[in-house]
């Protein structure tokens, strides 16, 4: 059992809220669910969906065809009429839309007028479609009528009966007149399931990870994650700080972080062009920073809503002078929470900036989990503090060591002092020019850092055939689709995928000699959400491993399993 639905509309016309909605009560029902979105820049007006999977068994992506279009206006019937599968449903308020058909393919719902008569507000509408899908699909509406009770319980109890009137109404409606719909719906197994989007779980990585400060100014898609944070901050002791603009956000976190607490800052491409300086201070000063890095198309705005692979060539090379970083990037909302917290033990322990890519898709994707296992993340301090900082003897803030990770005191809990400089400096953190004391320092910040760095980095994913034919190689955000293309291919070829989720520096080979691997296989194709392939380029120039096949994709939307499949086939016959 596997069944998709798109909810099409315009801004304003609460598809997030049947989407979400839908999606929870699926996953409490013990289903599994996928969902993602795709939403034009503007407040009202304009055609947006929302699309979402749910299946008794694990998804990863999104699919062409939809069992369910509920058409909110006339565009989603043009747009999306034609990816219904062959017992696929459209469903609409064919007084609203001012379009009726004949097609048995359409049922015609009043939404509003329903609303008006069972809730009192056409605001409503919503609530009676929510419900005439669950009617469509035969499943109970017992925990649509909890969720709403949950969601308006603060607006009181009339509110609550109204809505509950309102999707009662829906979903006896679709079970009335829904003649022929033969959707089967399996029977759940397992307990409800947990529910999480990519911004969420990077937000849950940063509060488990004990992230205190958090400073950005909102910019699509990474504005998720100042919520995120700003509606926990009482809860979890975190200072949320709106700034007037991105050199401020990257300055305030590597002051607060300076001051000893574990700061973040998060942005996208056109905002963290202004937060470069900034980088390259947290490279001099080896100030602990994590930079959460939303991807979307650009150059300038771009398609600011839309999705793109397109930055990881800027984050490489952002900031002047040489210093060491780290980029990772999650494929899941389950690699995202762990992946945050591994940046944020990575920026501590070695005194670095740590990116977090993610692009819009991963971001406003929901996918669903038995748990998120909290014995796996890590926390260690690795900064003196009081009695344990005032004991030591002769403190130097850029101590020469072996390992090029100099102690880091917090300011004020010592007599100590605590001096850190933008220009080169000695080992107290006072400026210097002389060429010995330079070669040290640089030496110190990269060279010796750089192996232990470079050892901390987990090796690529690999997933399905030990001894492929074929092997898609990808990273971020293209995990979920490339899973589901392999096991869809896998019947008909010796197929594997290799996904790299810790991308710079990139992993050693002793775990896993990854070069190796694919110099071994006949077929080896790179997929990448941008039109250059930045990240082959990258493992060229790194291992000297030379892709014969890609396949680039940067029109703004993420790839559909069917789409991802239909391409690969055209490569297929090269082998």
């Amino acid at each position: 059992m596997d069944y998709s639905i798109k909810i099409g509309g315009e801004a304003g016309q609460g598809i997030q809220t049947i989407g979400e909605g839908l999606g929870r009560i699926f996953a409490r029902s013990g289903y599994h669910v996928f969902s993602h979105q795709d939403y034009e820049s503007r407040v009202r007006g304009g055609h947006n969906f929302y699309q979402l999977r749910f299946a008794n068994h694990p998804l990863a992506a999104s699919r062409q065809n939809m069992d369910i279009l509920v058409a909110l206006d006339r565009e989603s019937i043009t747009r999306h009429g034609q990816e219904l599968t062959p017992k696929g449903r459209v469903i609409y308020d064919a007084a609203a839309l001012d379009f009726s058909s004949d097609d048995p393919a359409f049922l015609a719902i009043p939404f509003e007028k329903l609303a008006q008569e069972q809730g009192g507000s056409k605001i409503m509408a919503n609530t009676v479609a929510t419900g005439a899908v669950l009617g469509m699909l035969g499943l109970d509406l017992d925990l649509l009528l909890k969720l709403i009770a949950a969601l308006f319980h603060k607006k009181g109890d009339a509110v609550v009966e109204a809505n509950r009137n309102a999707a009662r109404a829906g979903y006896q409606f679709a079970r009335e007149h829904g003649d022929g719909v033969s959707f089967e719906v399996a029977a759940a197994e397992g307990q409800q399931r947990l529910l999480i989007g990519g911004i969420e779980a990077i937000g849950l990585g940063a509060l488990a990870s004990g992230c205190t400060f958090y400073a950005a100014y909102p910019m699509t898609p990474s504005t998720g994650i100042l919520n995120f944070l700003a509606s926990k901050g009482k809860e979890y002791g975190v200072m949320v700080e709106q700034a007037e603009d991105e050199i401020a956000a990257i300055n305030m976190a590597l002051g607060a972080s300076y001051a000893g607490l574990r700061a973040m800052t998060g942005t996208s491409g056109g905002g963290f062009a202004l937060m470069a300086e900034g980088l390259s201070l947290a490279g001099m000063t080896e100030t602990p920073i994590v930079i959460a890095m939303g991807q979307r198309p650009g150059p300038a705005t771009g398609l600011p809503t839309r999705t793109e692979q397109g930055d990881l060539g800027f984050l490489l090379t952002a900031g002047h002078g040489e210093f060491p970083r780290v980029i990772l990037a999650p494929g899941t909302a389950e690699q995202a929470f762990y992946l945050t917290n591994k940046a944020f033990e990575l920026a501590e322990k070695y005194q670095i900036p740590v990116f977090l890519l993610f692009d819009t898709y991963l971001g406003d994707s929901q996918w669903t989990y038995d748990g998120l296992d909290l014995k796996q993340v890590s926390y260690h301090d690795y900064r003196l503090r009081g009695e344990a900082f005032g004991e030591q003897q002769d403190y130097k803030r850029y101590a020469l060591t072996d390992s090029g990770i100099s102690p880091l005191g917090v300011p004020g809990d010592a007599a100590h002092l605590v001096v850190v400089d933008s220009d080169e400096h000695d080992e107290e953190g006072h400026i210097i020019e002389d060429n010995a004391t330079r070669n040290q320092m640089v030496e110190k910040r990269l060279f010796r850092k750089l192996p232990l760095i470079k050892g901390e980095m987990a090796p690529p994913k690999l997933y399905g055939e030990q001894e492929p034919r074929v092997v898609l190689v990808g990273w971020g955000s293209t995990y979920g689709v490339m899973k589901e293309a392999v096991d869809a291919l896998a019947e008909s070829e010796k197929i594997a995928m290799l996904h790299f989720s810790e991308i710079f520096p990139l992993p050693e080979m002793a775990p896993f000699d990854y070069r190796a691997f694919l110099d071994q296989v006949p077929l080896a194709v790179c997929i990448e959400l941008n039109a250059t392939g930045q990240f082959s380029r990258l493992l060229r120039a790194e291992t000297g491993f030379e892709f014969k096949a890609v396949i680039h994709k940067y029109d703004g939307r993420p790839f559909t399993v069917e789409e991802l499949i239909g391409e690969i086939h055209g490569h297929l016959k090269d082998i």
